[in-house]
């Protein structure tokens, strides 16, 4: 051995990495049959401060590139380590059942008659005793193990019984996006084979229009409906409409025992829509979903006293995910009204300790502090601004910030959402550093921001909760690790300096099953060795932190011939005390980006009456050629403070008074600019 390995020994570095690796190998007879075995030498792998330690893939390839949780570098996470018994959603929910059974569980404000009141509860055990008398209903219908479920409706406590029903009966559950249209709800629901779905009336009349073109579908339960209110079918259709109660009852009348699904087999097809294209059925099983919330439970914990507000859509992952950990924790579940615009009203009745969101909303956020300190009054801006600075020192520094400047200031700002939240979260889109610093000031707690995407069962990384460095999203989920691949194309190697760079890629128990129904493009996704490539450029930070720079296919080349990121321009503009939302835009055709904005309509209106300008409604005024040109300015002072480059800057603005939402097109169901925006700048 010592001849093989002489050439290598020249150099310390090497020495010490081989040592590092010898330490961790018994031997059992000769080399080729080591094996690993824990060594507290895994520290010889990173740094004593770092939050991901680095291994290598292949030892003859010399490439030191593979990163995994310092929390867990030699195994990766599958099962909660208090719980390995653990192995799938059902199992997940049962143990919480038995452990929480009279806790608060599904909380909703909307009452019976359609009116809000004050949170009413449904216990987990009470949750528990739903879940099997509608899962039983199910099986005396007829439906079959592995039948796919169709979820046709927007977050209530029903969503998630329904779930737990689909779980508990080895059922797959579906979700049709509520937003995406009837033309890609009957695309997956005849994709998918879809035999019931579960809807409300207000999506019912849809349904019934393309029914006869959705020929997989037996039954459909409407959530919320009335039973002499609900329309009967020819039974020439073969399909029978019933009332969710209705079907409940049935189920308790006649129970049936649970058909336990196995960690393996598929616990949902999750279909990602983009902004083009048919929708990409993403197969999960229960074992990603299980990894994926195990690893994250290691960094982070919470508490049956935890209260969390449900209002992201629950057809995406990140709140899928969410719901899976707020069950093994026993954390109770408040669902928002069901209008954006009245979420701060629901959670200042539901005071919730866990709020997970997305940057576009933490954005109105800091813009509607920023404004109301700045018209507060000089003496009030002057307290804002020294109670800021003080915490932020002290935060940056490490010690405890004086609670003098939460009852002076903070505490009225954290009153705005609540008063008690304790945890912040931000996932889907990248949010500002300075917006993620502002809202660890304002609020305190543990705010952290997130990376992940529907193929890693959610979360691929995130923050540790006692990082106070931003700008990054933080060290691999103990349930995957990373490695960064060359991008010869756009000029990222891991021979860059001072820090390798190269496409995100994933690898790991949360790592999904394929497509469904399109092997060509699962193999286009996950390579032969398993590793699923992200389509995300990333480096790594001292201290084993990601930071993802660019994007490898959503990005596109000005006429001059330089790249354009323009997610990180967006989040530059969203700064802007006129912008609410912003989508940019270019192309190789011509030098300069182009910019839609959504306004902030006080704002505007502030600003267009202290100029003295009239108007007769808001379409006219964001047609004003001073209106424009001042908001456009207000982008370039942003701008220049966040040190864009010259050809980053946009050169023109469109402003439209309507916000970008899922219906009017201008939103992706991931919360993202869509390209519908181009209209705008087409037609104007």
């Amino acid at each position: 051995m010592d001849s093989n390995l002489g050439v290598l020994m020249d150099s310390s570095a090497a020495r010490r990495r081989l040592q590092a690796i010898q330490d961790h190998l018994v031997p059992d007879g000769d080399f080729s049959s080591f094996q690993l075995r824990l060594n507290v030498t895994a520290g010889e792998f990173f740094n004593g401060d770092g939050y991901s330690v680095v291994l290598p893939e292949k030892l003859q390839t010399g490439k030191w590139n593979v990163y995994r949780s310092a929390r867990s570098p030699l195994k990766l996470v599958d099962r909660f380590p208090d719980h390995p018994e653990i192995g799938t959603l059902h199992d997940n929910f049962v143990r919480s059942v038995d452990v929480y059974r009279d806790y608060k569980y599904l909380g909703t404000r909307i009452r019976c008659d359609g009116t809000v009141g004050e949170y009413k509860w449904m216990t987990y055990g009470e949750a528990g005793t739903a879940r099997t008398a509608l899962g039983s209903g199910l099986v005396n219908h007829g439906i079959s193990k592995g039948s796919c479920i169709g979820l046709y409706f927007i977050n209530r406590p029903e969503w998630l019984v329904v779930d737990h029903a689909c779980s508990a009966y080895s059922y797959i559950s579906v979700p049709l996006y509520d937003t995406l249209g009837p033309d890609a709800v009957q695309f997956i629901v005849n994709h998918a084979h879809v035999q019931v779905i579960f809807c409300v009336p207000q999506t019912l009349n849809s349904l019934l229009s393309f029914l006869s073109e959705i020929p997989s579908v037996r039954l459909i339960v409407v959530v919320g409906g009335v039973d002499d209110q609900i329309p009967s079918l020819p039974s020439s259709t073969g399909v029978q409409i019933l009332t969710y109660a209705s079907l409940l009852s049935q189920g308790s009348n006649n129970i049936q025992p649970f058909c336990p699904p196995k960690p393996d087999d598929i616990a949902t097809i999750c279909y990602t829509s983009g902004t083009t294209g048919t929708p990409k059925g993403v197969i999960l099983s229960h074992g990603n979903l299980i990894a994926s919330v195990a690893g994250c439970s290691l960094a982070l914990k919470f508490y049956p006293s935890d209260v969390y507000i449900s209002y992201l859509p629950l057809a995406h992952i990140y709140e899928r995910a969410n719901q899976v950990s707020s069950v093994y924790f026993g954390v109770a579940v408040g669902f928002y009204q069901g209008d954006n615009m009245k979420l701060m009203d629901d959670m200042i009745a539901l005071r919730p300790t866990i709020f997970c969101s997305v940057p576009r909303l933490y954005n109105r956020i800091y813009a509607g502090i920023i404004n109301a300190v700045k018209t507060s009054g000089v003496l009030k801006e002057r307290l804002f601004n020294a109670a800021y600075n003080s915490k932020k020192q002290a935060i940056m520094n490490g010690k405890s910030p004086s609670p003098i400047w939460d009852k002076l200031v903070f505490n009225k700002i954290k009153a705005k959402i609540g008063g008690r939240v304790r945890v912040l979260a931000s996932g889907a889109s990248p949010l500002s550093p300075d917006i993620l610093e502002f809202l660890k000031i304002c609020f305190g707690g543990i705010v952290f921001e997130g990376y992940g995407m529907t193929e890693t069962s959610c979360v691929i990384s995130a923050m540790d909760p006692d990082d106070t460095l931003c700008g990054h999203v933080g060290a691999p989920n103990p349930a995957c690790e990373i490695k960064l691949v060359d991008v010869p194309e756009m000029n990222y190697t891991s021979d860059d300096q001072p820090y390798s760079r190269g496409e995100i890629c994933i690898r790991g128990p949360l790592v999904f099953k394929g497509y469904f129904k399109d092997e060509v493009q699962t193999r286009e996704t996950v390579d032969e060795d398993g590793w699923l490539h992200t389509g995300d450029i990333g480096l790594w930070l001292p201290g084993g932190r990601l930071k993802i720079i660019d994007r490898k296919k959503n990005i596109f080349k000005l006429a001059q011939g330089e790249y354009i990121a323009p997610e990180k321009i967006e989040n530059v503009y969203a700064k802007c005390k006129f912008v609410a939302q912003c989508f940019v835009y270019g192309d190789s055709f011509n030098s300069s980006l182009v910019a839609v904005v959504s306004v902030d309509l006080e704002t505007l209106k502030s600003w267009a009456s202290s100029e003295g300008i009239k108007y007769n409604d808001l379409a006219e005024l964001c047609n004003d050629p001073r209106a424009r040109a001042a908001v456009l300015a207000d982008m370039d002072a942003v701008g220049r403070e966040a040190q864009l480059r010259g050809f980053e800057f946009a050169k023109a603005v469109t402003l439209v008074h309507e916000p970008f939402t899922l219906e009017n097109g201008l939103l992706t169901p991931t919360f993202k600019a869509s390209g519908e925006c181009r209209y705008y700048l087409e037609s104007s």
